[in-house]
């Protein structure tokens, strides 16, 4: 981690704590126009970067520098900033490619991006602004305006790390269930990345993704209700107890139902047990009734279980997993073309990162 980034983090999590003290002894806070920013300046010139800094130095906000598309990448899947100024031509992830990929990615999605040009590329504003850009902007750049621009985004940009209340307590919760078996370890970061780049590779929108991302967090959210009795339970499930543990995917459901912005994950939660044949739960939905976004975390969760120890198996190669995603869906059980397009991407997961979704954002 960059060390002046390291340092933005440390100041504003001391400015947080200040800031509530100031609020419990009557002292107003700052307002969201007048607090330090962290913003990413990604060029790969450093003479460039250098003269950003200079021209953003009136704002006294916190800078941290990639001179990549794949470093920033990384720096951004692990912490947030509050604005990112990138130049479209930089190496290896081009400026419109690099929005893209932050529209692709749950953490990001909703991220203030300014794409820089050189006079030679002014024709790719209708490009950039299509793939997500906030703001596009053509050298010589000049103090002020930029200046203004820069905090007029940040004015409308709420401090990173500032997600909805209610997403944020239900993605604690999703790690609380996942943390009462360590066994399985990171199950749904691994899932998380593992279904986003099946959807990419299968050309889902971002927003798609975004859903996906956050359907292979929530998932198995509803397993809160199921007893540890039941769900660690080494031998079969008798019939009463299948019953509980398939009420997991209606419970889930309605824990996560109290918000808008996850009602397309809604039907991942319900349906991520159907059946490609109709002999899934909880609704016997078949085929293309089922949703796909279902479909695809289906293939991954049932691939990572494969290939994880648990306690009535051992875990399986990769191979061996891929081989019985295809038996299943041989059998009518899996969409034989999500399972097919997860094969297609096989040498590429198969030794899938499970500590971030750098490698996907990359």
């Amino acid at each position: 981690m960059p060390e002046d980034l390291l340092t933005a983090k440390t100041n504003r999590a001391h400015s947080a704590r200040s800031a509530k003290q100031g609020e419990r002894a009557g002292v107003t806070s700052l307002p969201a126009s007048e607090r330090s920013r962290d913003i990413l300046l990604v060029d790969a010139g450093r003479e460039t970067r250098q003269e950003l800094r200079r021209l953003l130095a009136p704002l006294k906000h916190n800078i941290c520098e990639a001179e990549s598309g794949k470093e920033a990448l990384r720096m951004l899947s692990a912490h947030p900033v509050d604005l990112v100024l990138a130049d479209i031509s930089t190496p290896d992830v081009e400026g419109v490619g690099f929005c893209k990929a932050l529209r692709s990615y749950y953490r990001t999605q909703a991220l203030s991006v300014v794409l820089i040009a050189g006079p030679e590329h002014a024709d790719l504003e209708a490009s950039a602004f299509a793939a997500g850009a906030d703001e596009f902007l053509v050298r010589p750049l000049m103090s002020e305006p930029l200046l203004a621009r820069i905090e007029a985004i940040l004015r409308r940009t709420p401090a990173a790390g500032v997600e909805d209340d209610f997403i944020s307590v239900l993605l604690a919760l999703a790690q609380a269930v996942e943390a009462r078996d360590p066994a399985i370890g990171r199950h749904c970061q691994r899932v998380s990345t593992l279904c986003s780049t099946l959807g990419a590779a299968m050309g889902l929108p971002s927003e798609e993704l975004v859903t996906l991302q956050r359907g292979a967090f929530l998932h198995d959210i509803g397993k809160i209700a199921v007893p540890d009795g039941i769900l660690f339970k080494r031998g079969p499930l008798s019939a009463d107890e299948w019953v509980v543990m398939q009420n997991h995917t209606t419970c889930g459901e309605r824990i996560c139902s109290g918000t808008k912005s996850l009602s397309n994950v809604l039907p991942i939660i319900r349906s991520h047990h159907e059946r490609w044949d109709g002999s899934g739960y909880p609704d016997r939905l078949s085929k293309n009734q089922i949703p796909l976004l279902a479909r695809i975390i289906q293939a991954a969760d049932i691939y990572d279980a494969l290939t994880m120890d648990r306690p009535y198996k051992a875990a399986y190669s990769p191979e061996r997993a891929l081989e019985t995603l295809r038996t299943e869906a041989a059998a009518g059980w899996r969409d034989p073309r999500v399972v097919e397009a997860f094969a297609d991407i096989f040498p590429l997961i198969k030794t899938v990162d499970a500590h971030s979704n750098s490698s996907l954002l990359a």
